[in-house]
């Protein structure tokens, strides 16, 4: 995490004021923005999008401006605007993206999604292909579940291209479905049985929350355990019930799973973060979210700690975490830092996406642009290189995710207990590499930070 320099933190300092009168508080929907294109021809969507992305687009004093003649479609041009890393305090974006509106909508408003919903660990073995690939997570209300996928499977091949290959190519896009009623045919084996596994793609409801349990530490502690995945609106009733739970229980300490969890909504965040926090951060502010200069004094944007009924109010969290705790819920981190709560994280590395999107729709395409950057209390932002684990725990992907034999879950009750780390091996260093940024409408999993 990067503190910001004086300099800057006094002329953030000095837009605080008129962006508190936009926000409000924070919660909003977010700024106006341009109006769509009347002419949706590739020539009419790429005109369109050079005057959006000078007028919201984070950098966009500092990206490559090509003439889009010389461009045949709008995503090739899209590619193409994208800032390349030439400033110091900034790396490239590997974020911007854009999907159809359709997904989005279904994505955001209905908290369903269209896939399969299996998930490889494939990201964590990046250049090793001689190593297994696993599932590592799948939707309790997906195809793949209804078919008995489940964590731990060790993926063979999927229609007939070898894990191993895949590994080697890192492409892992025949996990995405283009249309209900695609398939994919899986070889999986566990505890030495091979089977073979058709996955019928359709439309399923997410399950943002899951694994609420009250568990025990070997020196007696209880800590309540939740897993948020995803940061929708859909995941504030769980959140509430298990928070409600783990007050009545009296716990010690709590326990978020977010090591799949790659954003959302700031709001949802921010209320997760609250029930944590409690009385300590009502009122503070969870995160400010900073536009570019032609946009700051109108649209920035404050949201603020709440202290909802079932708050804890603990003077620390644990946090599990990996490759892919990205964007809103790297913010939880974050927000809760800034409020003074001590967050000790077991895991990996944290993604590194201290930006955020407001995404805006044309001709059937919802795109979602870097558009701002996001602070906490105490201006601390900019954490490019992500949040680094108190306790580096490579995953066990054979392990039940919160069970007693999850080497992440075997950290977070030791640092409950003690305040250290057990002894057990070192995380793998993260290995980066850019998100697609075309999701083809199809992904149940994303790297979100968005302003409502």
């Amino acid at each position: 995490m990067q503190q910001l320099s004086r300099r800057a933190r006094m002329a953030l300092g000095a837009l605080a004021a008129a962006a508190i009168l936009a926000a409000c508080g924070g919660g909003s929907e977010g700024p106006a923005q341009t109006p769509p294109p009347d002419d949706c021809s590739v020539a009419g969507q790429q005109s369109w999008l050079r005057q959006y992305m000078d007028d919201w687009y984070f950098w966009y004093a500092d990206s490559p401006r090509p003439s889009a003649m010389a461009y045949s479609s709008v995503a090739s041009y899209f590619d193409a605007i994208l800032y390349t890393g030439n400033l110091v305090d900034f790396p490239a974006d590997r974020w911007s993206r854009f999907e159809s509106t359709e997904s989005f909508n279904r994505f955001y408003g209905d908290g369903a999604t269209l896939g399969y919903g299996v998930s490889v660990a494939g990201l964590e073995i990046t250049g090793l292909p001689k190593d297994p690939l696993y599932v590592r997570y799948v939707e309790a209300l997906s195809p793949a579940a209804v078919q008995g996928v489940r964590r731990g499977d060790q993926v063979l091949s999927v229609n007939g291209r070898s894990a191993a290959d895949m590994v080697a190519a890192d492409d892992f896009s025949v996990l995405t479905a283009n249309a209900a009623g695609d398939a994919i045919t899986l070889r999986l084996k566990r505890n030495g049985v091979e089977r073979t596994v058709v996955v019928t793609a359709g439309v399923f409801a997410l399950t943002p929350v899951s694994g609420t349990t009250v568990i025990t530490s070997p020196q007696g502690r209880k800590l309540g355990y939740v897993v948020v995945k995803d940061m929708i609106s859909q995941a504030l009733a769980p959140m509430d019930a298990a928070f409600v739970r783990f007050k009545a229980e009296g716990v010690n300490d709590v326990v978020l799973d977010l090591r799949y969890n790659g954003g959302g909504l700031v709001s949802t965040g921010a209320t997760l973060a609250s029930y944590v926090a409690g009385a300590q951060g009502n009122g503070r502010a969870y995160a400010w979210l900073r536009y570019n200069d032609k946009r700051a004094a109108a649209s920035d944007q404050r949201f603020a700690f709440s202290n909802p009924a079932g708050a804890v109010g603990l003077p620390r969290v644990i946090v599990l975490t990996g490759r892919r705790t990205c964007s809103a819920s790297e913010q939880v981190i974050n927000g809760l830092r800034g409020a003074g709560v001590q967050v000790l994280a077991a895991g990996e590395t944290t993604c590194g996406k201290p930006v955020g999107f407001l995404p805006t729709s044309a001709c059937g395409q919802t795109y979602s642009v870097v558009n701002f950057e996001s602070t906490n209390e105490r201006n601390e932002g900019r954490y490019f290189d992500g949040f680094d684990a108190s306790c580096p725990v490579p995953e066990d992907f054979t392990a039940e995710q919160g069970g007693a034999s999850d080497p992440l879950m075997v950290a977070a009750a030791n640092l409950a207990d003690t305040g250290m780390c057990p002894a057990v091996a070192r995380a793998s260093p993260l290995s980066r590499r850019s998100a697609s940024r075309h999701l083809g409408g199809a992904s149940d999993e994303r790297q979100d930070m968005l302003p409502r």
